[in-house]
């Protein structure tokens, strides 16, 4: 009798394919139903990024208007820049506005040009004043004072004094054809004395218009006698002296100064172009007459009463 034949066994392969099946089949049919709600988030993290980033885009674009300066701004701006360097205002009085900062308006302008045009120059740097001062006193046409100068150059009237009175002395320690003198109150160039016989071969060449020895003599009475009547001066001189005394007054060289209270007459005194052309400083600086009086001017003065 023969052994029945040992029987395969595919029964357990064919188990676990029908297994693999059965998880085949439930991946197909279940696995999409759990992976929905996956996609569902990444699409709403993807759609929440898109609208952060054109919330972004727009947030910069509002800014990048914002930031925009306007063009009457900028050309304002300009302006004024063109006009403070017209005046000499090189450098920025007040922090310059910055056109790209976000707080930017028209008011900031504006009020950056007003602050810039107001401020005055700044005062001459005491390195500059002497060469300053030599350039104001070259073109002056009359004696200029400590305080004008100080007004004009923005520094303190006492520095101007003695700055003055130190380039004075220079001047006549280092031998230089002019001189800085004090007179009519105030200061000029004027040329050294040793050198006036050329100065006036050189520029007057015979042509200047002088005062007559009438003129002289009444000039020379007003100044020692002021304030003095023309009566008065009529009486030292001898003569009448209404012509000469309207030449003088013409000429600068004497003025009116009020009347005399008993008589009512006019009272007359020197000028400070006198002064001036004279290189005083005021009338206490006449030379004395004292030398120039005759030896018998008390007999001269009796024989006159």
């Amino acid at each position: 009798m023969e052994e029945p034949a040992a029987p395969a066994e595919p029964a357990p392969l064919a188990a676990g394919q029908e297994v693999a099946a059965e998880l085949s089949d439930l991946t197909e049919s279940e696995l999409p139903e759990t992976a929905e709600p996956q996609d569902a988030v990444e699409a709403q993290d993807t759609a929440e990024l898109q609208d952060t980033g054109e919330a972004r885009d727009a947030v910069e674009a509002l800014a990048a208007v914002e930031d925009e300066p306007d063009e009457e701004d900028v050309a304002e701006i300009v302006a004024v820049d063109d006009l403070a360097a017209a005046l000499g205002l090189d450098e920025p009085t007040v922090p310059r506005l910055d056109v790209d900062a976000p707080d930017d308006s028209a008011e900031a302008a504006v009020a950056y040009a007003g602050a810039k045009l107001a401020a005055p120059p700044p005062g001459v740097a005491e390195a500059d004043l002497v060469p300053t001062l030599e350039a104001i006193l070259l073109v002056v046409d009359e004696p200029v004072s400590e305080l004008t100068l100080a007004e004009v150059l923005e520094v303190p009237a006492e520095l101007i004094a003695g700055t003055l009175i130190d380039l004075s002395a220079s001047y006549t320690r280092e031998g230089r054809g002019f001189d800085l003198r004090r007179a009519a109150g105030g200061w000029r160039l004027y040329t050294r004395a040793e050198y006036a016989p050329y100065v006036e071969r050189f520029v007057l060449d015979g042509q200047q218009l002088r005062l007559t020895q009438a003129s002289l003599e009444t000039l020379a009475v007003v100044a020692y006698k002021q304030p003095v009547t023309r009566s008065r001066i009529s009486a030292i001189r001898g003569v009448n002296c209404d012509g000469v005394i309207r030449t003088l007054v013409t000429r600068g060289m004497i003025e009116e100064c009020g009347t005399e209270p008993e008589s009512g007459a006019f009272l007359y005194r020197t000028t400070s172009l006198f002064l001036e052309k004279l290189g005083l400083d005021s009338v206490a600086q006449l030379p004395p007459l004292a030398p120039f009086l005759p030896d018998n001017v008390e007999e001269i003065a009796d024989e006159q009463r």
